[in-house]
């Protein structure tokens, strides 16, 4: 009871308030911190204290930097969770499938929980991110469709507010995001199945800006539903033109 209490250190507050700004998604892998100085000043801080909360965070893993370099910020889920994955679905393409039946119980839960939690910010995010996928599919460019398709999926997370939900599935769409693993540019070569997709697209959004949890979990599992569908299809479609070619080159 005689204990003096005494206030926290000023470095460890910076670095807990980083540290929560990276948690709950505000700072992402990758992003780029503001330079030092500039970044003491929006904190009205001393430069000795920011620099002691950074190297606290990096040497927790959730920064990094190189010798003279930016401070980014790392990803929560790096090479030791994506790598093993990774391996086992460059080997195993029919795996992609396993994912997808993984990915429609989560992304159907973030999606109705977005629809109940989502902030004004986070409806901003997803019409201006939905509004990126309706350029791109007026432009025609499949490229950037799919990517933009890509960050609204992450925007759902963001907005469903369960942290761990959105870290797990922010590094594991970033690893299926490749083509090479996803066959992500097979879906968009058609301008009839883009269509599809941007109408799958708009019935989440509609769903979620309208607060309604069950018309968004269908839409989300729909969506998810047509995807693992048209994905088995290029697979075997595949694996017939394989065959084919096959038995013409045993011909000669």
């Amino acid at each position: 009871m005689t204990e003096r209490i005494r206030p926290p250190k000023l470095a460890d507050s910076i670095a807990h308030h980083l540290e929560r700004l990276i948690l709950e998604g505000s700072l992402r892998p990758g992003e780029r911190l503001l330079p030092e100085r500039e970044l003491a000043a929006r904190f009205d801080v001393s430069r000795p204290s920011l620099r002691e909360a950074l190297d606290k965070l990096e040497g927790r893993g959730l920064l990094s930097s190189e010798r003279g370099g930016a401070t980014e910020v790392a990803p929560l889920l790096g090479e030791g969770f994506c790598g093993p994955i990774r391996e086992v679905l460059t080997g195993h393409p029919e795996a992609v499938l396993d994912y997808l039946e993984f990915r429609r119980l989560v992304e159907s839960t973030a999606t109705a929980l977005a629809a109940q939690r989502a902030t004004d910010i986070d409806r901003a995010s997803l019409t201006r991110r939905f509004a990126a996928i309706e350029a791109a599919n007026q432009a025609g460019d499949r490229s950037l469709e799919a990517e933009a398709g890509t960050q609204f999926h992450l925007a759902i997370y963001e907005a469903s507010h369960s942290l761990v939900m959105m870290h797990v599935m922010r590094a594991l769409m970033g690893l299926l995001g490749h083509d090479e693993l996803y066959s992500r540019a097979m879906l968009y070569r058609r301008q009839a199945v883009r269509d599809l997709l941007f109408n799958q697209h708009r019935a989440i959004l509609d769903a979620v800006l309208a607060g309604d949890p069950g018309a968004a979990q269908a839409a989300a599992e729909a969506h998810i539903d047509f995807t693992r569908d048209a994905l088995r299809e290029i697979a075997e479609a595949d694996a017939r033109l394989d065959a084919s070619l096959s038995r013409i080159g045993g011909r000669q």
